[in-house]
Parts: structure tokens; C-alpha cells; sequence
């Protein structure tokens, strides 16, 4: 039995009399598994393959041959009824990027305005409260 890194394990199997060399897929996993990527053509391809399908069990033959699940041929089908190749490729993953707020720089310059009165407010009520403290203590009427 020897390893072959691309093809997975080649066995030597009887057949007939004499033995065959057959090769299997490798059974180990690999550490990271990779996300698959499908381009646009191939996912158009296998739903026009799969809208020709006309008896029973057809469609499961294609999703195992081509080792794909249901799911992927229903958000295939749903990209392509909403329109272009573009709806077909795959979808950046992550967070979108925020959009910009044209009011954002007003909105902020607004908010350090008012928390600048403010101050300057609790500090004229607090000159009031002292003056209102000093004339009662004066006696003054």
C-alpha cells in the first residue's frame, strides 16, 4: 500500500483472477478544512442540469455525483430567479462596511456644542447658588 498525495491511497485488489490496482480517496481529514468556493458558470450549469431532470431520483444523482447538497441547488435556483451571474457568485463573508453619514461631522461638532453649554451652565448655576449663599450671610435683605 503506498500513499499518493494527490489521488489518496492506491490498494491492490483481486479481480478475476489477477490483481488490479485501485485507488481510494485518503480517510484522513485534513487539520483545516477548506471552504468551497463554486464560480458562477458552475453553479448555472448544475441548475440547468438539474431543471432537465425528468424522472424520479435524477436530481439525487446529480447532487452525489457532483457532491452537493439540495440546499446549495435551492439557493442556486433563488439567485438566478433574482436575476443576473452577479446574484450567482459567492458573497463576501463578514461584517458590510458601514456607510458613510454625510450629517456625521455636523451631528458630532452639535454634540461637543452641547456638552460645552452644559459645563459652562452648571458652572453659572453654581456661581448663582454661591452669590445666593454669600448675600444671606452678609444679612443683606
Amino acid at each position: 500500500m503506498t500513499n499518493n498525495k494527490t489521488s489518496g491511497v492506491s490498494v491492490m485488489e483481486p479481480k478475476q483472477g489477477s490483481y488490479q490496482e485501485v485507488t481510494r480517496p485518503d480517510p484522513q481529514v485534513p487539520e483545516k478544512p477548506v471552504r468551497r468556493r463554486f464560480t458562477a458558470s458552475y453553479k448555472l450549469q448544475v441548475v440547468q442540469q438539474a431543471d432537465g431532470c425528468r424522472e424520479s431520483g435524477d436530481i439525487g444523482r446529480l447532487l452525489r455525483r457532483e457532491g452537493l447538497y439540495f440546499s446549495h441547488l435551492t439557493r442556486w435556483r433563488n439567485q438566478r430567479e433574482k436575476g443576473s451571474l452577479n446574484g450567482l457568485t459567492p458573497n463576501k463573508r463578514g461584517r458590510k462596511a458601514a456607510k458613510c453619514n454625510p450629517l456625521l461631522p455636523e451631528l458630532e461638532r452639535l454634540e461637543r456644542e452641547n456638552k460645552k453649554l452644559t459645563n459652562r451652565l452648571k458652572q453659572a448655576q453654581l456661581i448663582i447658588e454661591v452669590q445666593k449663599k454669600s448675600h444671606r450671610c452678609s444679612g443683606s435683605p
